[in-house]
């Protein structure tokens, strides 16, 4: 069964740094565009950042450019998102989605086919 999982999140202080990760299983994600997506309480989820399924472009919404970088490991199956310099407001459930199609033009959600169950990252002193 083709499934995603994230791992990496926890409990981090403001300005601290987190490595979230997404990795696949019953399927290769060397054909799969990545996005990563957030999800704060009370909030719709919405797209952060993506990764085309050679790594040659990516995208960040403005609120975490400069601050995250997102990469891919296809030999090892997994997609990364780093995330330095957190804020409180970086909290949040992340998830990690596969497109077989947005070749990272787009963070929407509909665009992308599969998902992970996401993992928590909470900012706080």
């Amino acid at each position: 069964q083709l499934q995603l999982v994230e791992s990496g999140g926890g409990l981090v202080q403001p300005g601290g740094s987190l490595r979230l990760s997404c990795a696949a299983s019953g399927f290769t994600l060397d054909a799969y565009d990545i996005g990563w997506f957030h999800q704060a309480p009370g909030k719709e989820r919405v797209g952060i950042s993506c990764i085309s399924r050679g790594g040659t472009k990516t995208n960040y919404v403005d609120s975490v450019k400069g601050r995250f970088t997102i990469s891919r490991d296809n030999a090892k199956n997994t997609v990364y998102l780093q995330m330095n310099s957190l804020k409180p407001e970086d909290t949040a459930v992340y998830y990690c989605a596969a497109s077989t199609s947005t070749l990272c033009n787009t963070l929407a959600r509909y665009a992308y086919n599969y998902w992970g169950q996401g993992t928590q990252v909470t900012v706080s002193s």
